[in-house]
């Protein structure tokens, strides 16, 4: 005789099946707070990069003429260093403006006829702006404290920058202009 295993009894129902749970509807109350909760998080991260990454500005002024004219859309990027040559968004007084840092602290700045010189050098720039003193409150050679730049329109024939400010303190730059966006002609 063969030996063979003995037979156990198999219940009627198959192991592989499972109870199956029944879904619960979703309501409109949980579809509509899903949708709050995406659209408060969605806010706070628009809040966060707008208040501390980028910025977004309009200028109402032909200060940095003929880079940015009067009505065109300037975004900024904040986590940038600033070096010479860098067209930025500041505060003074309040209002917000447009120049181009022509110096940074510790560095001497002085005007001689229309020639703006950095360090007893002459400014190196692509376009030549014609810069005097007329109107200057500063008196030149100045040299740029610490955590302030020295900033210029690029309208050189209004001195409304830091030839009659003085350096810009760091803490009123918005931004480094890296997107000029036109809105004339719209």
């Amino acid at each position: 005789m063969e030996d063979t295993p003995p037979q156990t009894e198999k219940s009627s129902a198959p192991d592989d099946q499972k109870p199956v749970k029944k879904k619960k509807k979703r309501t409109a109350k949980s579809y509509a707070l899903s949708l709050l909760i995406k659209i408060g998080v969605t806010a706070l991260l628009v809040w966060i990069l707008l208040s501390f990454v980028v910025g977004v500005f309009v200028c109402h002024d032909n200060y940095a003429y003929p880079m940015i004219k009067d009505g065109d859309l300037c975004i900024t990027y904040r986590l940038d260093s600033l070096r010479q040559g860098d067209e930025i968004i500041y505060r003074y007084n309040g209002v917000v403006r447009v120049g181009r840092i022509v110096a940074q602290a510790g560095d001497s700045v002085d005007i001689s006829g229309d020639r703006v010189n950095v360090n007893g050098y002459a400014l190196a720039e692509d376009t030549v702006y014609p810069t005097t003193k007329n109107g200057a409150t500063v008196s030149f050679p100045y040299k740029v404290p610490e955590n302030c730049v020295f900033v210029l329109n690029d309208h050189r024939d209004d001195p409304d920058d830091s030839r009659i400010y003085g350096g810009i303190p760091l803490e009123s730059v918005e931004g480094k202009v890296v997107l000029v966006m036109r809105r004339r002609g719209i």
